[in-house]
């Protein structure tokens, strides 16, 4: 059945247009708290956290209105991870955990993730049951006059959440001759992400940590990680770690300013998980976008590797299915599942900066742990609504790329989940995939002028 609010990241869209409104901020409120409310009597609680889109605070209020109407109580964190919210949902034991955040897109977007009180993202199947209460007759939810909920602001969530995260470094390791540089995306770590570096005992440079509502992503983050990459030069940094705007995505930076990618990044987690027996099931889950080369240096340790569809959820739930407890994608989400239920950048930049601690090395000795097989990702916009894949000539280019690239290399089109972007990314023999790439890239954009 097709989902009519929510993608593959909850719900999400340019504010004030459909599906992004008020209005159905107050629906998403009243149908989750139905749904969730079904679990038994007594008291039920919400939490809810957001970035530092201006947006936000509309959604906040609008959610919080659905929630106390129908009974939930309601805690409000303020700007805080994604993550924190995934976390604090268990550790408050409440019903339901609310994420107000379009990650990495820009400012004018945003959307809302739903986690339940395990702490996981919803399934389809839950999904689905909460968008058919979001059509449903709205008065069925409302609660007694006597029944409301309440609303609070929780002032120590960011706090509660960073001694949690600090909680997964070795406890006899230390930061201290580090210089790191820490991009924060004017995003919802631009306090804790500093603070949890400097705590543990490094000499940190922070940059763009001034939200205004506006500057989200904007030219900085892991979408832009040659910011950061540039300052680490500037400042002669050991390292640069890169968050995007709710946090669960991490690029790096190498003393030489080379900026290292997720894919990296999981292969060096693997391998030393490897090395220590931490691994389980000697398996990694990633997904469709994933390098080939990464592929070949696991097997070549004798790792498996699992591919998921692309989004953080569609790996976590291939490593619960699995038993496993490392993934991630080569956007830069990472998921250790010894330590959070979801993609993490904090954590994720811990597990990096003890490794590079424990060995001596440099970044830049450390982190290249295989020689990626040429790639090309573009992307192409279209308008919401629009479908250019199903165009004939799209089609028909398509086809004629799989041709091509035969016992040669890999084509994967996809719309994304996230965004009105239909991104193509090919894998092989460079000049041929560029012509492949832009072939089919060229088709696309007609189709969606017409």
């Amino acid at each position: 059945m097709t989902k009519r609010y929510f993608g593959t990241d909850g719900v999400r869209g340019e504010t004030n247009s459909f599906p992004m409104t008020a209005e159905t901020a107050l629906r998403l409120g009243m149908a989750a708290s139905r749904y969730f409310r079904r679990a038994g009597g007594g008291r039920h609680s919400v939490v809810i956290g957001k970035d530092t889109r201006l947006s936000g605070y509309m959604l906040e209020n609008a959610l919080t209105a659905g929630f106390t109407s129908s009974g939930m109580d309601v805690s409000l964190f303020g700007p805080v991870p994604t993550p924190a919210v995934a976390t604090l949902t268990r550790s408050l034991r409440a019903d339901l955990g609310v994420m107000i955040t379009a990650s990495h897109n820009p400012y004018k977007d945003n959307g809302i993730k739903l986690f339940g009180p395990d702490g996981f993202k919803l399934d389809d199947a839950a999904e689905l049951e909460i968008e058919a209460l979001m059509d449903s007759d709205p008065a069925e939810a409302l609660a007694a006059p006597a029944d409301l909920g309440r609303a609070k602001r929780v002032d120590d969530a960011a706090a509660r959440y960073m001694e949690i995260v600090k909680a997964t470094f070795p406890r006899a390791m230390r930061l201290s001759n580090l210089r790191i540089v820490v991009d924060c995306a004017h995003g919802a770590a631009y306090k804790v992400g500093p603070r949890i570096l400097w705590e543990l005992g490094a000499d940190v440079v922070p940059l763009n940590i001034d939200p205004n509502g506006f500057n989200i992503n904007e030219e900085c983050g892991a979408v832009s990680p040659q910011t950061m990459a540039e300052q680490v030069l500037k400042y002669r940094a050991d390292i640069g770690i890169a968050f995007d705007g709710d946090a669960d995505r991490l690029i790096v930076s190498d003393e030489t300013g080379r900026v290292i990618d997720g894919d990296q990044l999981i292969g060096l987690i693997a391998l030393a998980f490897k090395a220590s027996g931490r691994l389980a099931h000697d398996t990694v889950v990633t997904t469709v976008m994933t390098n080939i080369g990464l592929e070949k240096a696991l097997a070549e340790a004798g790792i498996r590797m699992e591919r998921a569809k692309v989004g953080d959820r569609y790996v976590v739930e291939a490593m619960r299915a699995g038993g496993f407890n490392l993934g991630g994608e080569q956007s830069g989400h990472l998921v250790l599942s010894d330590f959070a239920t979801t993609g993490d950048a904090l954590i994720a930049a811990l597990q990096v900066l003890a490794l590079l601690v424990e060995s001596g090395k440099k970044a830049s000795q450390l982190m290249r742990v295989f020689t990626p097989a040429p790639q090309i990702l573009k992307n192409v916009r279209y308008a919401p609504g629009a479908d250019p894949l199903g165009a004939d000539a799209v089609q028909a280019a398509i086809a004629a790329g799989e041709a091509r690239l035969n016992g040669k290399g890999r084509l994967l089109v996809r719309k994304s989940g996230t965004e009105p972007l239909i991104r193509v990314m090919a894998e092989g023999e460079r000049k041929l995939v560029a012509h492949v790439v832009d072939d089919i890239c060229a088709a696309v954009s007609a189709a969606a002028r017409a």
